[in-house]
């Protein structure tokens, strides 16, 4: 499964930078299925599994490019959130981690506020704020899965700067898929690894 994954983020993010959309189309849509099977696989606890299949809802929702579509599908990111932030439970971060993303947070918001659609800003500062949480607790499941938690915050950035009508990277899509399959991948693997760990101490 986990080789299926890499098959498919190889092919979306290749036809990305060839330009080739159907290519796009058909590999983006298998990428959360494969990473939640794989996990599976590995006994992933119900809330990570949970958060892929979200994900990959959000994936489907956002191959449209209708207003309602972007709007459910940053819903269906939304509750991918929740369910991260369930499966990170109570366990300790660093204060000082979560200072810094709170002043990334506001920074972005306040730089966005102005250039963003009048009817999408307090949707995309409420997205923002949640995806910020799950972003700083994510560090509590260890350096990759909070690698991945400062990576989908990225990732999401990127497609609010194209939303607002920021200049925007060359191949912006491109950079977008490649941190946001980075970010579901590390954040799996992270959970995985901070899950087996605890049972190793436990037996």
């Amino acid at each position: 499964m986990l080789v299926a994954f890499a098959l498919a983020a190889a092919v979306d993010l290749g036809a990305l930078l060839a330009g080739a959309e159907l290519g796009h189309q058909i590999a983006k849509p298998l990428l959360m299925p494969l990473l939640a099977a794989y996990a599976v696989t590995l006994g992933a606890p119900k809330p990570l599994t949970a958060a892929l299949l979200f994900g990959w809802g959000g994936d489907v929702l956002l191959l449209s490019d209708a207003d309602w579509a972007f709007l459910a599908g940053m819903g269906s990111f939304a509750v991918g959130h929740v369910c991260y932030l369930v499966l990170f439970g109570r366990r300790r971060t660093s204060p000082a981690l979560g200072a810094l993303y709170a002043t990334a947070l506001a920074g972005t918001v306040v730089l966005l506020w102005p250039d963003l659609p009048a009817d999408l800003r307090i949707p995309v500062a409420g997205y923002s704020l949640l995806l910020a949480a799950m972003a700083y607790r994510a560090s509590a499941l260890g350096l990759l899965a909070g690698l991945g938690g400062a990576l989908f915050l990225l990732s999401d950035t990127l497609i609010a700067t194209g939303v607002a009508g920021w200049p925007q990277l060359p191949v912006a899509d491109f950079w977008v898929m490649l941190t946001y399959i980075a970010a579901q991948y590390l954040l799996a693997a992270g959970a995985l690894r901070a899950i087996y760990g605890e049972r190793r101490t436990t037996v």
